[in-house]
């Protein structure tokens, strides 16, 4: 008798773990669907738009500073803010490509 109650005992004392994370389980699960997985998408988006850039593009970078894309090399750009006024900015602070030159056209 006695192993057959410590027996039920361990194995209730399983259930009772089990019950207590389900809730934690679906809560995470729940955040990773409402939280995780569109932030996931947004960077991966973001990361398409910075390789997609190229010559002509007009942009906003983080900062808030509007410019057309006058060069490109590796990780920072050439930004072209005003007549003859150039800046030398990193890719990835940009953040929005408005229309290129060429689609104007």
């Amino acid at each position: 008798m006695e192993i057959t109650a410590a027996y039920m005992f361990q194995a209730g004392g399983m259930g009772a773990i089990g019950q207590l994370l389900l809730p934690f389980l679906l809560v995470f699960g729940i955040m990773y669907l409402m939280v995780f997985l569109p932030q996931q998408r947004q960077r991966k988006k973001l990361q398409e738009m910075l390789a997609a850039v190229k010559n002509g593009d007009k942009i906003v970078t983080t900062s808030g500073i509007y410019g057309t894309i006058n060069g490109i090399d590796g990780d920072t750009v050439i930004l072209k803010i005003a007549d003859q006024v150039k800046i030398r900015i990193a890719r990835a602070a940009i953040a929005q490509v408005e229309a290129s030159e060429d689609a104007k056209q």
